[in-house]
């Protein structure tokens, strides 16, 4: 039984690998499995279908990067105030664009984002699946941006509709950065967040 779950991990793992640094469509299932390792007939043990895979990534995924959200967001990683915890956000996913693109020589971008790209008009789970994933985070950085706002920090009226921006802005930001492969694009940020946000205080 160990054995055969440690197969599923290797699956998953290297599903994961190949998802952000190769997209989905350019993906077989014989890829995957070799790349993990595994003979092709234990993928459909574990997965159904390339899709049910990338659901299974996705997810996984998502609960690494919201655990590091929640961390930051939250004040536990350093910066009591709103403003410094959302600048702490900005400062961290750049550091990881740029550690990544330091250690293969590429940026990899997002994968919620590359796969919206690359997904959203063709595999509905998929697509519903990275709606839930961007409305949490838009939910989690409205709360700190409905702080700032109670400390009178911004000028926003909606919490929400200026966070959905803030999710577009870094989202997007990525992609350039990920497009020209220089994570230089992603130095602007903070300013621009600041500037989109009204802040009083920087």
């Amino acid at each position: 039984m160990g054995r055969t779950s440690d197969a599923g991990e290797k699956i998953l793992a290297a599903g994961r690998s190949l998802f952000e640094a190769r997209g989905y469509s350019a993906l077989g299932v014989a890829e995957i499995c070799k790349a993990a390792g595994v003979p092709k007939g234990s993928f459909y043990y574990f997965y159904a279908s390339k899709e049910a895979l990338a659901l299974a990534v996705v997810d996984e995924h998502w609960a690494d990067q919201r655990r590091e959200w929640t961390r930051i967001l939250s004040g536990e990683s350093g910066g009591a105030q709103p403003l410094d915890r959302l600048r702490k956000l900005f400062e961290e996913t750049e550091a990881g664009q740029h550690a990544v693109q330091q250690g293969c020589g590429t940026v990899l971008g997002c994968l919620f984002g590359n796969l919206s790209l690359e997904m959203s008009n063709q595999t509905e789970a998929v697509r519903a699946r990275l709606q839930e994933i961007f409305d949490a985070q838009v939910e989690m950085v409205a709360a700190v941006i409905g702080e700032a706002r109670e400390r009178g920090d911004v000028t926003v009226n909606d919490s929400r509709e200026a966070a959905r921006s803030v999710v577009a802005q870094l989202e997007g930001q990525v992609m350039f950065a990920k497009l020209y492969n220089n994570t230089g694009r992603l130095s602007p940020l903070w300013g621009n967040c600041l500037a989109l946000l009204g802040a009083r205080t920087v």
